[in-house]
């Protein structure tokens, strides 16, 4: 009951609108079959009636959009299918509760013999013409203006996601240390030195290929992820570990969320030879990447910025939302596939 409240009060003036043409319409039809003003003019009955009509076909109108409405672009074919079955199945309504009233009353004749019966569905058809055009016009607007809004907050996320992946890319921090990395190498063997600054470079190349996509095939996101796993251990050692469990996932996922949550595990967890932090990406109808606990006596909380970011571009994209869990001695975190109906 207050979930119907609610939605009343948020539709209020829609809904006072309705009042409103309702009332000003049978005053217009009194005026004009009696040609003038009496208090019969002014009485509510043909008004309430008229509501009655409204609260029988909006109803109506929603069931054939949920049932035939399969996406958020607007089909010209699906709307007057909408709109036809709709207007079809209000008239049969009305029909079948005025028979029902003809018959408890004894006046079936009085009210469809005759031209009667072509005159109420011609009545019940006009209605259902201009109230579900109303709705219809209304109902697509405040779709349409929930969409803009949802868009302009995706592009938000979206902008912030790109300014966080340049700060990491220009992060002196973060470079500085592969830097001393590879001078390191250049030291003690080379070779090392040039396959270090090969992944180096490729994971450079592919952050700047990836920030300007909504979207990367997971396949990509998953090679990325095991190079920059791959830099980490060079300067970490066997402190972290990666397990993946499968790799047969098809489908889209935002790039960088896999970069993201191993950066998540590696920033809030203390890890050493003798007790490593284990990261496993699990790969199933969703995807769960989860880390073992230990973490750092300075650790920010683990559902920040960045996570909350990267949830929200998910819910955007797919409807649906990433699963943040933590329990004593593991965190986790569920992701939703995106496919290419979903974009």
């Amino acid at each position: 009951m207050k979930k119907l409240l609610n939605r009343l009060y948020a539709n209020r003036y829609f809904l006072l609108f309705i009042m409103l043409f309702a009332y000003v319409s049978s005053i217009y039809d009194r005026i004009s079959a009696e040609g003038e003003l009496n208090v019969y003019t002014f009485t509510p009955d043909a008004f309430i009636y008229s509501l009655i009509n409204v609260a029988i076909l909006f109803p109506i109108i929603l069931f054939f959009i949920r049932r035939w409405q399969k996406s958020d672009v607007f089909s010209t074919q699906e709307i007057l299918k909408i709109f036809g079955s709709s207007i079809v199945s209000f008239v049969l309504i009305m029909l079948m509760l005025g028979l029902v009233m003809a018959l408890v009353y004894g006046g079936v004749e009085r009210n469809f013999g005759g031209k009667r019966l072509p005159l109420e569905i011609i009545s019940s058809g006009l209605d259902g013409l201009i109230y579900g055009s109303f709705f219809l016009a209304y109902y697509y607007y405040q779709k349409d203006k929930k969409h803009q809004i949802q868009l302009a907050t995706y592009h938000h996320a979206l902008s912030e996601s790109k300014i966080n992946q340049l700060k990491t890319q220009l992060n002196p921090h973060f470079l500085f240390n592969n830097l001393n990395i590879l001078d390191q190498l250049i030291e003690e063997d080379k070779d090392k030195a040039s396959e270090f600054l090969n992944k180096f470079a490729e994971i450079y190349r592919y952050v700047l290929l990836a920030s300007d996509k909504e979207i990367v095939p997971f396949e990509e996101e998953l090679v990325f992820a095991k190079q920059y796993f791959n830099l980490i251990q060079h300067k970490y050692g066997n402190a972290y570990q990666l397990n993946i469990e499968s790799n047969n996932g098809i489908g889209f996922i935002a790039p960088l969320t896999l970069q993201l949550l191993i950066e998540n595990a590696v920033k809030h967890n203390l890890g050493t030879a003798e007790h490593p932090v284990v990261i496993a990406i699990s790969v199933a109808d969703k995807i769960t990447v989860s880390n073992t606990l230990n973490l750092k006596k300075n650790s920010k909380t683990l559902s920040g910025r960045a996570l909350n970011n990267l949830k929200e571009q998910y819910r955007l994209l797919t409807k649906k939302t990433i699963g943040i869990h933590q329990s004593a001695d593991a965190f986790w975190v569920t992701i939703p596939f995106i496919h290419p109906s979903h974009k």
